[in-house]
């Protein structure tokens, strides 16, 4: 049985425990395209000829990018962070968090956002309304340095082309690069209690309007022969917005809280347009 890869990044929502699932479901082509690409665990345990991953963050695809061009340079000076003597202390995190907000170096942006990664409380990425990374200290014993995960994400990365943008730019790209595609999509889910404001962001500044846009340009793709895979929580909402799509339900445990009270089930769908 072939050993499943980890993401060498912490992320809310990865789907590391769904990649045989996903790839059931998703048809084969050469080339997988990611339009929320995440931490990448579902491109880091897939094959196929080419890829395509895109988010919308710049800093996760320019961390991508640098691993990809020069991960033993990257490794060194990350490493360095990482074993510095004060690295695990709120006064070392905060300064450094204070270096990030203001730099337009790109390759120290790449090293301090693993950093703030691993060290950072329950590995989150935000940001506040000035566009500054404002995740406070995690306070673990010794955070783990993901050199093996870093090695095999760089190799895998050569096969990669990479995006900064929505899933609007990526689908546009798409269309004027034709080529033979697959498309998984894994948006921030619709909140899984409906809100009467159509408006209303749910997780990751992901309006419910959006959440029909991307239904809707999967439709138009699935018209062009480009299948087109959305992940979502189940709900009245989603069942609607995918009208047309072959559905599979599914229960995936939650962790909510620090207490096995805590740990709830809940509803969770594929929606294949094709």
């Amino acid at each position: 049985m072939k050993t499943k890869q980890r993401a060498f990044l912490k992320w809310a929502g990865g789907k590391y425990r769904l990649t045989e699932d996903i790839f059931q479901q998703l048809p084969q082509r050469r080339c997988l395209v990611e339009p929320f690409v995440g931490a990448g665990s579902v491109f880091l345990n897939s094959d196929f000829e080419r890829y395509i991953l895109a988010d919308i963050n710049p800093d996760l695809i320019n961390l991508f990018t640098i691993i990809k061009a020069d991960v033993e340079r990257y490794i060194a000076h990350a490493k360095a962070l990482f074993t510095h003597p004060k690295a695990n202390t709120p006064d070392f995190y905060y300064k450094k968090r204070a270096e990030f907000n203001p730099s337009r170096d790109p390759f120290q942006r790449a090293v301090l956002f693993l950093y703030f990664n691993r060290f950072g409380f329950n590995g989150l990425c935000r940001y506040n309304q000035k566009h500054e990374f404002n995740v406070p200290f995690g306070r673990y014993k010794q955070p783990y340095f993901p050199e093996k995960e870093l090695c095999f994400f760089a190799e895998k990365a050569q096969k990669a082309t990479f995006l900064c943008g929505d899933f609007e730019q990526t689908f546009a790209y798409l269309q004027a690069n034709p080529d033979d595609y697959a498309v998984y999509c894994d948006p921030p889910y619709a909140p899984l209690v409906q809100e009467s404001n159509f408006t209303h962001y749910a997780g990751g500044g992901f309006s419910l309007q959006q959440q029909e846009k991307l239904a809707l340009s999967a439709k138009a793709l699935a018209k062009a022969d480009i299948p087109v895979l959305i992940s979502n929580h189940d709900t009245l909402f989603t069942r609607q917005i995918y009208r047309g799509a072959t559905i599979k339900s599914f229960q995936v445990q939650r962790h909510i809280g620090q207490t096995a009270r805590s740990r709830i089930k809940v509803n969770e769908l594929f929606a294949l347009f094709s």
